[in-house]
Order: C-alpha cells, then sequence, then structure tokens
C-alpha cells in the first residue's frame, strides 16, 4: 500500500508543493527497517517520548521483531523521500464487540514536518486498513499533558473511552516486567 499526495498546506506551508508518500512498512525490506528506527529513535529522544535514546539492541533488532507479528501493522510517512512520519499499531480484539480493533501504539512527526498534516494522514491509512479487516475501532493512548496530540486526535475523531459518566474514562496503566 502507497499513497502519494502533493498539496499545498496550510498558512506555514501555503505556498509550497511536497511530495508526500505514505506507506506500510515492510519490516525486512532494509531502507524501511532503517527508516522505522531513524523516526522511533526520535520519538524516544523526544520528550514526549520520554527523552531516551533506544537501547542498541532495540535499533539493532526492532524490525525483524516486528516482521515475527502477523498482528503489528507501522505506517512511514516521507516529505520530499526524507523519512518524516512513523505510526506502529498492533491489532488486537474488542471482547465487547467480538471484532478485532488496531491500536495505535506510537504515533510521531518530526519537528520540522509538523504542521503538515501528517499524522491525520497516516491515521487515515491506518482507518483503511481497520475497515479491510472488519475492525470495530481504532485506539491509542496519548500522555495527559500532550495538549497538541490531544488537539490532533480530537480532530481526528478520537476522545476518552468511557462506558457512562458515572464510572468515569478509562485510565491506561502499566507494569513493568524484567
Amino acid at each position: 500500500m502507497s499513497a502519494i499526495i502533493a498539496d499545498n498546506y496550510d498558512k506555514k506551508y501555503k505556498h509550497m508543493k511536497m511530495n508526500i508518500k505514505i506507506d506500510k512498512i515492510d519490516y525486512l525490506n532494509k531502507n524501511h527497517a532503517r527508516d522505522l528506527t531513524f523516526l522511533l529513535n526520535k520519538y524516544a529522544c523526544d520528550k514526549m517520548g520520554g527523552a531516551t535514546p533506544l537501547g542498541q539492541n532495540v535499533l539493532d533488532n526492532l524490525a525483524a521483531e516486528l516482521s515475527k507479528l502477523p498482528h503489528a501493522i507501522s505506517i512511514i510517512c516521507y516529505v520530499d523521500n526524507k523519512p518524516a512520519g512513523l505510526i506502529n499499531c498492533f491489532e488486537a480484539f474488542s471482547t465487547f464487540y467480538c471484532k478485532p480493533l488496531i491500536n495505535i501504539h506510537d504515533v510521531m512527526v518530526l519537528e520540522e514536518f509538523r504542521g503538515l498534516g501528517l499524522s491525520h494522514k497516516m491515521l487515515t491509512e491506518v482507518e483503511k486498513i481497520a475497515l479491510s479487516k472488519g475492525c470495530c475501532k481504532l485506539t491509542l493512548e496519548v500522555l495527559s499533558q500532550n495538549k497538541v496530540a490531544k488537539s490532533s486526535y480530537k480532530k481526528y475523531g478520537f476522545d476518552d473511552y468511557s462506558l457512562n459518566a458515572e464510572t468515569g474514562h478509562a485510565l491506561f496503566w502499566q507494569k513493568i516486567l524484567n
């Protein structure tokens, strides 16, 4: 799957034409693997990604390990042939709907390419994949203080998850296993 989009962009970029290409990553393609780890490491180094670079083991093995997971899906965005954005997802299952779903695990756009609507273009590709698989929904996690991402996700149609107002909204928790 590949979508090539050449558009005029919002205020910041309105006089520029850029070649934007959205691809589903082939984890065994060495260029995709290199760009996947490059972008994910940039995200990890950002304060919203934890501000810590990925370990060498992750950099060396991530693409190969993801290739072993039939439920892993990654979307990459190139602007003028430069890696610019990434989404990593995993197919899961909704017991309440008895249908598959896609959980969006990582969303990132390099700072120099922000404001082009790239995250929405990549989310659109994820949504197309989800619809083709008969998924009932997309889920994602976002840091509570990441106002830019929260605003972008709301514009795309995401919102807090709750069953009803009385029980509150869902929280994403973790327990690290060593």
